[in-house]
């Protein structure tokens, strides 16, 4: 459609309706010395296409190339191998439909995708059913805590201390202005969160408890005991798996006792990309259905008899009454769920471990020859997934530094989220890191 700009006699009439004199009364909100006023913006004069190509490669070659520099960095968002045929299926023009599936009988693709999506995130997971796909794992933790306190009609949580520092900064957003409180759970001297804490603080206002596994700083944590406890009291229990690539080994959360599992797919076909787009995912217990927000495509069949999908519950005040809707999304991650559709059957079960398997030898011998570099040790001593906490001699940021002089990012120095921890750094290790370059990475510490 061509864009049709408003006449004078257009912006008359909506001035006269709103009963204001100018288009200038429509900011008078915001404070004069914030806006431009006669200033003109402060712009570089137009370029021609060819000039703002050459322009655009003179900035990209201020960056390091991507492939020169050997990179430890996890925290949230993991490098994976993508197999090329993941891009090759999901441009297939079957899923080019509208991104909002409302009419069953031209989006069967999409809806057929979310259906699979939805399955095997339940399977991973050990839930009853997922939804759609959430906006990331972020907003996906947030919609829980909300959601547990619709459950419980109580407005306490507690949430570990070791929960990925941006998701619980998400979680407090989500939350402000609203009749909620958080208390904060440390983690031990093992990198584990202290569940004696948590068994002391519970009290009747409690809805639930937050926990991470593998936590921030990679720890895989022991819930299980706790969980009876919390169901015991009523208190519903959310794990978050910030990475998923986790559970092609451990035990599913929902048969660890969790209430409510959600966290990041990025993991699963998605590349890191600078922080997104990804997709989150969220799971629960089929008690929990109606409260659980998103949207959830089913499984039928037609007047002929032949199977088809549907969008089968939308819970957002579009669709429900104002009162009863459990939130304002009214969408999913369309695409990325797909992505991360097609990867985990490409990879299946036995790929899927064979693969977490992998992940964990290389972390562990990350683990094991950085404890051998002199003025280093690892930590915290539980056990990891793909991510260990380096302790180092000195402020972890100047470690940083230094090795990203020889083009190696070694991981994301934790003082920013955890003062105590400024002397230590989160490094990772996936398939795609070599022994070579772990080897390389040691040599380059020991040297400093």
């Amino acid at each position: 459609m061509r864009f049709i700009p408003h006449t004078e006699q257009d912006i008359r009439e909506m001035l006269e309706t709103v009963g204001i004199q100018n288009v200038g009364e429509l900011f008078a909100g915001i404070p004069v010395e914030l806006r431009l006023g006669d200033k003109a913006l402060k712009l570089p004069s137009a370029l021609s296409e060819s000039e703002i190509v050459a322009t655009l490669r003179q900035m990209q070659k201020r960056n390091p190339d991507a492939e020169e520099v050997t990179t430890f960095l996890g925290a949230g968002a993991y490098r994976h191998y993508t197999p090329a045929l993941i891009g090759s299926l999901v441009l297939r023009g079957e899923f080019a439909t509208s991104y909002t599936p409302y009419q069953p009988e031209v989006s069967q693709g999409t809806l057929q995708a979310i259906f699979e999506f939805q399955t095997m995130i339940a399977m991973l997971t050990g839930m009853d059913l997922a939804n759609a796909s959430m906006y990331d794992g972020a907003s996906a933790l947030a919609e829980a805590v909300l959601m547990a306190h619709r459950i419980n009609k109580k407005n306490e949580f507690l949430i570990a201390r070791a929960v990925h520092p941006e998701y619980r900064q998400t979680t407090e957003t989500y939350l402000r202005g609203a009749d909620h409180r958080s208390i904060e759970v440390p983690f031990d001297s093992t990198g584990k969160t202290d569940l004696e804490f948590i068994r002391a603080n519970l009290n009747d206002k409690t809805s639930a408890v937050v926990l991470q596994s593998p936590n921030f700083f990679g720890v895989v944590e022991e819930y299980e005991a706790l969980s009876k406890e919390l169901a015991e009291r009523d208190v519903l229990l959310i794990v978050n798996v910030a990475e998923p690539l986790s559970l092609g080994i451990l035990k599913p959360p929902g048969e660890r006792g969790a209430d409510i599992v959600i966290g990041e797919a990025q993991s699963f076909g998605l590349p890191v990309s600078y922080g997104g787009p990804y997709a989150g995912f969220f799971a629960t217990r089929e008690k929990f259905l109606r409260q659980m927000p998103g949207r959830v495509a089913g499984e039928t069949i037609d007047r002929t008899g032949r199977r088809s999908f549907v969008l089968t519950l939308s819970t957002r005040e579009q669709h429900i009454r104002r009162e009863r809707a459990t939130s304002n999304i009214c969408t999913n991650q369309g695409l990325c769920a797909l992505a991360v559709t097609v990867y985990l059957a490409v990879m299946g079960k036995q790929g899927l471990r064979e693969l977490a398997l992998l992940n964990l030898r290389k972390a562990d011998y990350l683990k094991n020859k950085l404890s051998k570099v002199s003025g280093f040790e690892i930590q915290f001593s539980a056990e990891t997934f793909n991510e260990i906490v380096l302790k180092c001699p000195r402020p972890a940021n100047e470690i940083r530094d230094a090795l990203l002089e020889h083009k190696i990012l070694a991981g994301l120095p934790l003082g920013e989220y955890y003062p105590e921890l400024a002397d230590s750094l989160l490094l990772c290790a996936t398939e795609v890191n070599t022994v070579e370059s772990i080897d390389r990475l040691a040599d380059k510490l020991e040297a400093i």
